[in-house]
């Protein structure tokens, strides 16, 4: 597997640990017992940050992707788990993040590439 390759999957993971600890924070205000679970998906989020940034994808485009992704996400799960709504300005909301997340990852693409040509 190349640094690419692990840097993604790394960041993918990352991106569920974080929305698991803000998932379980929810969770916790009932069921005290998942505070434990908010500092390991939290701590989690972070140790994996280090490590997607260590493989070498520029801080920009990791900490977007992770923060922007956390955040629908963490809206759709609220819908899932806890029935909370979406409304059509929230659902507008998620795919302006999903295409600033496209954005991101491609802006980042055409840096590299230019700058492998200089």
């Amino acid at each position: 597997m190349n640094k690419t390759s692990k840097g993604w999957l790394l960041l993918i993971a990352a991106i569920l640990s974080e929305v698991t600890g803000s998932l379980s924070l929810k969770g916790a205000l009932e069921h005290p017992a998942l505070y434990a679970v908010v500092a390991v998906g939290y701590l989690g989020a972070f140790a994996l940050l280090a490590v997607v940034l260590r493989t070498g994808m520029a801080l920009g485009v990791a900490y977007g992707i992770w923060g922007a992704s956390g955040v629908a996400l963490t809206a759709i799960g609220s819908l899932v788990i806890f029935g909370e709504p979406i409304t059509f300005l929230m659902g507008v909301g998620i795919i302006v993040i999903i295409a600033g997340v496209l954005c991101i990852e491609l802006g980042a693409q055409a840096a590299h590439k230019k700058a492998e040509t200089l």
